[in-house]
């Protein structure tokens, strides 16, 4: 059960958030939930380094066509808070700490950092039965290094994902500096054991195509992070194309990294999830 702190009317049907204790983090734990006036399907929307709950929540505009599309809205803090583990509090300068949605195996990190199992087999399972929703009816979507989160655990767990999208997402986390921090921090030195978390590594090891009615990203040409070789989503591409993935890969002339870019596009995205949740 989870306990709800605040609600608020919106497009007729209610902005909720919402607390509960964990037994995967083994904290407590926050997420957002917005629940259409005819829920049909839930999007699971995974937000990046330095967000919470509240972040996609408030910025991204997302309301009005949920609402209109019947998509519920889940959207989880992206890590454990309060643990006070030694280094946590420099996790908002893009470094361990931030939950890269992965478990980890190492100290400190491995008691409470598990996020990929709690969004995968406490949340997730704890909201749908909430809202009374079918087991076919997620997708699951994210922004930078929840666009990665959205990427590994829609390959990681097929069963659980219909659809799947991202914008500016960290495509090859093993490739980028962001990436090879929090998994040798979270993993370990073993390369061997980033790939089970990284989007384009997995990818590349399938035989067929995972999502065959497409994968939808989005990415801002004037993105920094871009520039900078953080997010590397044309790695994931070409992975699509070994693995025969459909991908819409659409290069956003003039945008950057922030929430302004994701309000431009996020309608796309819903319809992209909606198509492949609502229809049979």
């Amino acid at each position: 059960m989870f306990e709800t702190l605040s609600t608020h009317r919106s497009f007729g049907g209610h902005q909720r958030l919402c607390r509960h204790d964990s037994a995967e983090i083994g904290l407590p734990m926050r997420f957002a939930l917005f629940v259409p006036p005819e829920p049909r399907a839930l999007l699971v929307f995974l937000a990046g380094l330095t967000c919470t709950e509240e972040t996609f929540t408030m910025k991204a505009g997302a309301q009005r066509v949920a609402a209109e599309l019947g998509l519920a809205l889940l959207m989880p803090d992206t890590s454990p808070r309060g643990a006070q583990v030694p280094g946590e509090a420099a996790a908002w300068d893009f470094g361990v700490g931030a939950g890269f949605y992965l478990d980890a195996t190492q100290p400190p990190w491995a008691q409470h950092w598990r996020m990929e199992s709690y969004i995968t087999q406490e949340l997730l399972p704890l909201v749908r039965a909430d809202l009374q929703l079918p087991a076919d009816r997620v997708g699951i979507s994210g922004h930078s290094m929840g666009g990665h989160g959205a990427l590994t655990l829609a390959l990681r767990h097929p069963q659980l994902f219909r659809s799947v999208s991202a914008f500016a997402p960290i495509a090859a986390p093993s490739r980028c500096a962001w990436g090879q921090k929090a998994f040798t921090g979270y993993l370990g030195r073993m390369q061997t054991d980033w790939a089970a978390h990284d989007a384009s590594a997995l990818m590349a090891q399938q035989a067929r195509a995972p999502f065959p009615q497409g994968i939808l990203i989005d990415q801002g040409l004037a993105d920094q992070f871009l520039l900078d070789m953080q997010l590397q989503p044309e790695v994931f591409e070409a992975a699509c194309k070994q693995a025969g993935q459909p991908l819409n890969l659409r290069w956003q002339a003039g945008y950057d990294h922030g929430y302004y870019f994701i309000t431009s596009f996020i309608e796309d995205h819903l319809r992209h999830h909606a198509a492949q949740l609502t229809h049979e």
